[in-house]
């Protein structure tokens, strides 16, 4: 294996539960592009594998978030059960230009507290800026994929390209490939998530589609 390049050998020497959580990961967000309900048996499968991940790199924030994500997958089932019409169809909604620089300030507040806290309280941590700004901004993001916000996808671009960066940087390389994949395939939810809303609304209008 020695012969082997450096990244390639970074991958094979992946854990179990990081090889394990990447997979699930990648089939939940596949799910989600296609609005299934079951992409949140995946990301509660996912999210405890990485719950042990995150502990081990020393990522306090992360393991919280992988935590957050456990309770939310069950949160999200329910709450797309709730929001499909009658033909299935899952129902997606926008925000507004106030609510975005609502949630935004509250992310950037929220973290700046994290900091301090961490700095000041947790001697394990690392990275605590960006590890915070991850973490809040995924929970907001979470919230959003949970409520059907179509600009979900657009502040994931920006979360998971800072994860891939953050976990890249703590030695988690297999995670950092996946975050980067992650970005490209939420690109491509962003716009089948679109298309499919501009079509239900022209079903709604009575147009045909």
């Amino acid at each position: 294996m020695d012969s082997l390049p450096a990244p390639l050998r970074e991958l094979l020497g992946t854990t179990i539960w990081e090889a394990v959580g990447l997979v699930t990961a990648i089939t939940y967000l596949v799910l989600a592009t296609r609005r299934s309900q079951w992409c949140w048996l995946h990301a509660f499968i996912s999210s405890a594998c990485y719950t042990v991940v995150m502990w081990r790199a020393g990522l306090v924030m992360d393991t919280l978030l992988s935590v957050f994500y456990i309770v939310m997958a069950g949160y999200g089932y329910w709450q797309w059960r709730r929001g499909q019409s009658d033909d299935g169809e899952l129902w997606v909604v926008s925000w507004s230009w106030p609510q975005h620089l609502l949630a935004l300030t509250a992310v950037v507040v929220v973290s700046a507290i994290n900091v301090w806290i961490l700095k000041t309280h947790v001697s394990v941590a690392r990275s605590p800026w960006l590890d915070s700004l991850v973490t809040w901004g995924s929970v907001l993001t979470t919230f959003m994929v949970t409520r059907r916000v179509i600009e979900n996808w657009l502040y994931w671009i920006v979360v998971d390209g800072v994860a891939a960066y953050l976990y890249f940087t703590r030695g988690l390389k297999a995670t950092a490939v996946l975050f980067f994949i992650y970005v490209l395939m939420v690109i491509y939810g962003y716009f089948d998530w679109r298309k499919r809303g501009k079509r239900e609304a022209l079903r709604t209008a009575g147009v045909s589609a």
